[in-house]
């Protein structure tokens, strides 16, 4: 299975901005990598784009960025057998929207 994650633009590996050099921290690791950008073109530095297999699909958020965060550190804490559903995907536990009826 294959995630998309985000990743800051901090810098351009070529003139024309195609490919940008993207990184995040996981943990205390940091991770840069390589990032074809032909789908969304150039970015400015400091844009977050959801990566997948080298490949930035689309640009983030602010507040879609916590969300996606939350969603991967819920997937670790799973994994690490630390799983606690307070602390998780707190956009789910809120009241749902009211949708009035235009009668």
């Amino acid at each position: 299975m294959c995630l998309s994650v985000p990743m800051q633009v901090v810098a351009h590996d070529d003139p024309s901005g195609e490919v940008a050099i993207v990184e995040r921290r996981d943990g205390g690791v940091l991770r840069r990598e390589r990032a074809n950008m032909l789908l969304l073109g150039p970015q400015a530095i400091g844009t977050w784009v959801l990566v997948s297999l080298g490949l930035a699909r689309e640009i983030v958020s602010a507040d879609e960025r916590a969300l996606i965060e939350d969603a991967l550190a819920a997937v670790q804490a799973v994994q690490d057998g630390r799983y606690d559903a307070e602390r998780h995907f707190v956009d789910l536990q809120r009241a749902p929207p009211v949708v009035e009826n235009p009668s």
